[in-house]
């Protein structure tokens, strides 16, 4: 199979005009990126230096809404957009006093342009805009995915190629990762995404919000095989997930008798051993069937808010280490958003050279943005009219 190269995936991406035909070269001196994320409920900046591959995170500031949508056991759009417009500058300034560098300084500004929330992605697009052009310095455009996908890098150990699980609360899909800007969609949820599912089944047993921590943590005194719940489509081929029957059959169980301390530790056990398995039983097929290329050995990521429950990690570790790959995950803090893998995906694309002149201070903000474009065209996971930035 052939793979795009970096400036045809661009030119699909609509980030270089169609008559575009330059010659990408990378560049070896350091590049400093200021770094916007805002398309949920964190609102985040971060400040990242990279030089000959080696990545220094200078500051990293990260404020989260849980206390704005606590109440409503969920994120709700209107709010999270007006609290990124309320504390947005607030936070970029204290990520530059952190890092200790003037505006001046910098070599680029780059901000989640998409997928996500419209409203919070359009408050930190228009704040990156705007000081990227006080300074006179270039807009990154970045894909929120593309910042998952490449979140591992943040230690400077993880080198293409490598297979990609992004599991959080609104996307759940295995990619081939061959480079920067080179992803293959291999696989995705068809319905719920893994995180939807934990904070779906959080709030009808009542566990609040944010959901998937109360679950996994009532998971560890329960029995993961106290319920009999499915584990959808494990009997076909492919890569394809689904979560939403799941979720309904927690329901299910929880309407049959009262839901004592016990029985909710049971069912949040069982739901989540459930998930495992699933997750577990498409990775093993996925592991099998990649191809590091000669000489290579087999990365296996798993990036995303989901990435930090420890049963999946240990589930997903066990495959990889089946056929003799490595599991590799980001630290803890930069598995849920955060602006220091935004800053990493500007400063990887500044550092081969595929950012000129201003940038990309034309572009718009996308709530979805796949980050492969082709497969979700041609094989979209979602039929049209269904609400999210999955495909």
């Amino acid at each position: 199979m052939r793979f795009p190269g970096q400036s045809e995936v661009l030119l699909n991406r609509g980030l270089l005009p169609a008559s575009s035909q330059v010659y990408m070269r990378p560049m070896t001196r350091p590049f400093t990126i200021l770094g916007i994320e805002s398309s949920c409920d964190e609102t985040a900046a971060a400040v990242l230096r990279i030089e000959g591959g080696r990545v220094t995170l200078l500051a990293d500031v990260i404020h989260t809404q849980l206390e704005e949508h606590a109440p409503y056991q969920g994120v709700v759009p209107e709010i999270a957009a007006r609290a990124h417009a309320e504390i947005a500058d607030k936070t970029v300034a204290a990520a530059m006093t952190e890092a200790g560098i003037a505006y001046a300084d910098l070599d680029g500004v780059a901000a989640t342009s998409g997928p996500g929330l419209i409203g919070g992605v359009l408050v930190g697009m228009m704040t990156g805009k705007a000081i990227a052009q006080a300074a006179g310095k270039p807009f990154i455009a970045v894909n929120h995915l593309e910042g998952h996908a490449l979140s591992p890098r943040l230690g400077g150990d993880c080198p293409f190629p490598y297979l990609l699980l992004l599991v959080s609360g609104g996307h759940c899909q295995f990619l081939e990762v061959r480079g920067l800007g080179d992803y293959r969609r291999l696989g995705s949820t068809i319905d719920d995404a893994v995180g939807e599912a934990f904070d779906k089944t959080a709030k009808l047993l009542g566990l609040g919000f944010p959901g998937g921590p109360a679950v996994e943590r009532l998971a560890k005194s329960g029995d993961p095989k106290a319920f009999s719940f499915p584990r959808p489509l494990m009997n076909r081929p492919g890569l394809d997930m689904s979560f939403a029957g799941l979720k309904t059959a927690v329901a299910r169980a929880a309407a049959e008798a009262p839901l004592t301390e016990q029985r909710l530790a049971d069912l949040c056990a069982s739901f989540q051993a459930a998930v495992c398995d699933v997750l577990g039983g498409k990775a093993r097929r996925a592991l099998e069937a990649f191809d590091p290329g000669e000489g290579e050995s087999i990365r296996f990521v798993v990036a995303g808010g989901v990435a930090s429950n420890q049963a999946i990690r240990a589930a997903l570790e066990a495959e990889a280490a089946a056929v003799g790959g490595q599991l590799v995950a980001p630290p803890l803090r930069h598995c849920t958003d955060n602006a220091a893998m935004i800053a990493l995906a500007g400063a990887e694309r500044m550092a081969a050279g595929l950012i000129e002149g201003i940038g990309d201070l034309g572009a718009g903000a996308r709530p979805r943005w796949p980050l492969d474009e082709a497969s979700a065209t041609l094989d979209p996971a979602y039929a049209t009219g269904l609400k999210g930035a999955k495909a």
